[in-house]
């Protein structure tokens, strides 16, 4: 039995497993789950498949696992991820676990909240965002992108720990295409950014491109919003 992979490809951390799963040719099952029609809050999503309610999730012979990093490390522990993306050496996982830990509130959040506050409320609320809250959002996601780019990237890292692409870097490219569907693209304020998510995308492709189709398509939309 395949394993089973309940996702969306407007969710950052879906994109990232989607994307991970194809480049490793394994053979899984995707099973939508429309976020927009508010189908991870169903009765049967949240009684069989994640009280949480939310996507990415993986059903594995029976086995059902939420939060997109704990399901990385277990395709791992169960082979299905090949070393060169999560090291099995000691020092080298924890220097790729210690970016994904770092991530959830130190990049993830920040990026996330900039979109949601900018293009996704207003879209679903249809009302406008405050000019102050929203300049307040856009302030720490700017700072979170500089400690990125500066403090992981730096100026000697190919990737985001050291010289080696992994896991960690397709985490952190998934996140940065989010503010994207908000008009700003880190990597035209970036040029170590651009270069760097240029290589993941390379890597990744056409596994990447096609998880980001529709985050492409919003991107697009809002810069022909922002020339009328």
């Amino acid at each position: 039995m395949p394993l089973k992979l309940y996702y969306d490809l407007m969710s950052q951390p879906s994109r990232t497993l989607f994307i991970l799963l194809k480049k490793v040719q394994c053979d899984f099952e995707p099973k939508y789950v429309d976020l927009r029609k508010a189908e991870h809050y169903s009765e049967e999503f949240t009684n069989q498949i994640n009280r949480m309610q939310r996507v990415p999730v993986i059903d594995h012979n029976g086995f059902i696992l939420s939060e997109s990093v704990a399901i990385v490390r277990y395709l791992a522990q169960e082979k299905m991820i090949p070393e060169s993306l999560y090291p099995s050496d000691s020092k080298l996982r924890a220097r790729v676990d210690e970016y994904l830990e770092w991530q959830h509130v130190g990049l993830r959040w920040h990026c996330a909240m900039y979109f949601r506050v900018k293009s996704l409320e207003p879209a679903l609320l249809g009302r406008q965002t405050d000019e102050k809250t929203l300049a307040g959002y856009k302030r720490r996601m700017l700072r979170a992108l500089d400690d990125f780019d500066q403090k992981w990237l730096g100026i000697r890292n190919q990737f985001v720990v050291g010289d080696t692409l992994t896991v960690a870097d397709l985490f952190a490219a998934t996140e940065l295409e989010q503010p994207r569907m908000a008009g700003y693209d880190p990597k035209e304020h970036y040029p170590a950014i651009a270069t760097w998510a240029k290589k993941v995308q390379e890597h990744f492709n056409p596994y990447y491109d096609e998880a980001h189709v529709t985050v492409n398509k919003i991107a697009t939309k809002q810069i022909q919003m922002a020339k009328l």
